[in-house]
């Protein structure tokens, strides 16, 4: 396949009262045909949600759903009977299989800013699950850290062939990407990296099939989905 390259203008903005979003694919209510996701990867939304508010309870079911955040905390409660608290630097992943109720709330003072990433399971009607691990990439830079994958690798256990993996680069260092799959997704978080002769920002993304290697022009945080075709 030839790289396919998406960039953060290119997202849509939503913006609604104590929530503001950029979403990579199409979502709620911004559509655009062009982004429907890549492979299993249906959504990436990049979230600021503004202190005492947030996601009351809605359901979900047959998917994976990771939750990444990046600065503040997120209250999360859910038909599971998980009651819990993700902070900066910690990682959710709700299998929702048959089905789950779940919110999330941001009870603290401060923003919160985060990521919601789907991703379409490889099993469905499955029991749901709940899963959270710290990891930050910042105390152990220029190294990946497998967050979710199918096997035992994996911090995390998700129901597709399919890992996640991120890391903070700091500048000029550089890391490989070799798909153990067929298909490479590089969201960038922060920062400047160089791959594939393109420079990618915040926000930016790009899929490609081959193996190379990626360079951080300055401090950067990135996440790398190995997709199936």
């Amino acid at each position: 396949m030839q790289s396919y390259l998406h960039r953060s203008e290119d997202r849509g903005h939503v913006k609604a009262g104590w929530l503001e979003s950029k979403h990579s694919f199409s979502f709620g209510s911004w559509y655009d045909p062009k982004y429907m996701g890549v492979s299993v990867l249906r959504v990436i939304n990049d979230d600021w949600i503004a202190a005492h508010n947030g996601f009351g309870t809605h359901p979900h079911d047959n998917m994976e759903i990771l939750t990444c955040v990046l600065e503040g905390t997120i209250s999360h409660k859910d038909s599971m009977g998980n009651e819990r608290h993700i902070s900066a630097g910690e990682w959710q992943l709700m299998s929702a299989g048959t089905g789950v109720q779940h919110s999330e709330i941001n009870q603290r003072d401060t923003p919160v800013h985060m990521l919601q990433i789907w991703i379409h399971p490889n099993e469905r009607n499955a029991e749901p699950n709940y899963q959270q691990i710290q990891c930050d990439p910042k105390l152990q830079p220029n190294q990946w850290h497998v967050i979710a994958g199918p096997d035992e690798h994996a911090a995390m256990h998700i129901r597709q062939q399919a890992e996640v993996k991120t890391a903070f680069l700091q500048t000029s260092h550089t890391l490989v990407v070799k798909a153990t799959q067929k298909l490479n997704y590089i969201h960038v978080i922060s920062g400047e990296i160089e791959i594939l002769g393109q420079k990618l920002h915040a926000g930016d993304a790009l899929a490609f099939a081959e193996e190379t290697e990626l360079k951080a022009l300055n401090d950067s945080q990135f996440i790398w989905f190995d997709l199936p075709i």
